[in-house]
């Protein structure tokens, strides 16, 4: 019970509309025994893995889309804030759809985003390298170390990034 709360009349208690419970099967002990969720999940996800790389394809055009919102009404807190959420969900599912390079690289724009003082001191051709980076990865297949043109790009975008908030941070 919250301590905030005067009087009962504060509150109101919900209902789900569904009891999930009946929805669940439970396993007999010999069917319990059988089963290993490790080897179900895995079976899922490879169920699932022949959309991965439209899934990707897909977040890749939504930061391209965000990064051209961005270039037609300039960088304000609105159109950075829809280039960073663009960033911020290919960075969280690349590595589970195949592209942990991808990941990497949506990170570094993340972090950018989040380290610079305001949104006036981004960089715009910085933000356009990192969309394109990630556009050609996706495209290119570039999902791994393996990859030592991604790997060379991830790389030379962590140096320009982090010599750029330098910068800005002996400035500010």
């Amino acid at each position: 019970m919250c301590a905030d709360l005067t009087d009962d009349e504060n509150y109101e208690v919900v209902k789900p509309p569904t009891d999930l419970r009946k929805k669940v099967r439970i396993l007999s002990p010999r069917e319990a025994k059988k089963f290993d969720p490790v080897k179900a999940a895995e079976t899922a996800l490879a169920r699932l893995a022949q959309n991965f790389d439209g899934w990707m394809t897909s977040s890749a055009k939504d930061l391209h889309d965000a990064y051209g919102l961005l270039e037609a009404q300039g960088i304000n807190a609105g159109t950075v804030d829809g280039l960073y959420q663009a960033a911020h969900n290919l960075k969280g599912q690349a590595a589970t759809l195949g592209y942990p390079l991808v990941g990497e690289v949506a990170g570094s724009l993340c972090y950018l985003i989040e380290e610079v003082p305001s949104p006036s001191d981004l960089p715009k051709a910085l933000l356009a390298q990192y969309v394109d980076a990630i556009r050609a990865m996706v495209s290119e297949n570039a999902r791994d170390q393996d990859n030592a043109v991604g790997t060379a790009l991830l790389t030379k975008l962590n140096e320009v990034t982090n010599d750029y908030l330098s910068r800005v941070r002996q400035i500010g």
